[in-house]
């Protein structure tokens, strides 16, 4: 894999949306219409809160843009007074932005943007972050070279990918229950390594360059759509449908092998290396997926 795929430190802002040496001017045409963007989205909540601010983040906000960022639009909200229960109102607006950005795909300069609603009081992990209602800079970005932990990168990533392939294993040989229940806790796994990585060790963390490079290779993608297509076939009527839903609700730790005994395991290890070489491949040789000769994992320098 290659360093490049997943970060990049530009000399300057992204000239699309910024001008002057750190920011000075900014993209009066593009801030209106991610203001309105976000002002109808709360709108659209008919919430008693007020919006307290919209703030413009991430990589397009600092120098580690690519040409896979998104254009973070973060709506700041007190979650209190809402509602008392914290974790209930979080769970309100994940579903919420979650089925707006799945819903739409609206673009700036060939960047999609990306809804988050953020409690006023949740710490944000990012040097860059410009408030388009006061039109000022938060937090402003600030250009460092910074030290990347490239092995444990590569370590990680390759570890993630066995997983996520395990997973397409699971659906390719139509275990659609375990693989629906595997991917719903692998993506819990990951979010929460990326979370951590975030608050430790910030943007340039390897956790969430991992995770940043799990995504723009579509890995993720590849996670969410088993996790929502095994649901679909499970939920499906064919057959006995009534076993087959007793055997989705009750499904808990499945019963392994015990021991080793190797013509199992080299059946299984072929089966699944077939099931690999036929599967559409998310990216080329050298930056994430194994080739057709390579062995589980993938391959590649970094």
């Amino acid at each position: 894999m290659k360093i490049d795929d997943i970060l990049t430190i530009n000399d300057r802002l992204n000239s699309k949306f910024w001008s002057g040496e750190n920011g000075e001017g900014q993209n009066t045409s593009v801030l209106s219409r991610l203001k309105l963007v976000a002002q109808d989205f709360f709108d659209d909540l008919d919430l008693e809160a007020e919006l307290e601010d919209i703030t413009f983040t991430g990589s397009l906000a600092n120098y580690n843009y690519t040409k896979y960022s998104d254009i973070d639009l973060h709506l700041l909200i007190d979650f209190s007074k809402i509602d008392e229960n914290y974790d209930l109102v979080r769970n309100f607006f994940s579903a919420k932005t979650s089925n707006w950005n799945n819903k739409h795909n609206i673009t700036v300069f060939g960047y999609e943007i990306e809804i988050y609603v953020q409690d006023i009081n949740e710490d944000h992990h990012s040097t860059g972050v410009f408030s388009i209602l006061n039109n000022q800079w938060i937090a402003q970005p600030n250009r460092i070279e910074p030290e990347i932990d490239e092995k444990m990168i590569k370590r990680k990533v390759k570890s993630f990918i066995d997983m996520i392939e395990r997973v397409e294993d699971l659906y390719d040989t139509k275990k659609y229950a375990r693989a629906h229940e595997f991917s719903k806790k692998l993506i819990k796994k990951i979010k929460k390594f990326r979370q951590s990585g975030l608050e430790e060790k910030g943007v340039y963390s390897y956790e969430n360059l991992t995770f940043k490079f799990l995504r723009n290779k579509e890995h993720m993608k590849s996670l969410f759509d088993i996790r929502n297509m095994s649901y679909d076939k499970n939920m499906s009527l064919e057959g006995n449908f009534d076993k087959k839903f007793k055997i989705f609700i009750d499904f808990g730790d499945f019963e392994e092998r015990k021991g080793f005994n190797n013509v199992e395991e080299a059946k299984d290890y072929q089966a699944m290396m077939q099931r690999g070489h036929a599967r559409p491949k998310n990216a080329l040789i050298g930056v994430g997926c194994r080739s057709e000769s390579s062995p589980v994992g993938f391959g590649g320098s970094l």
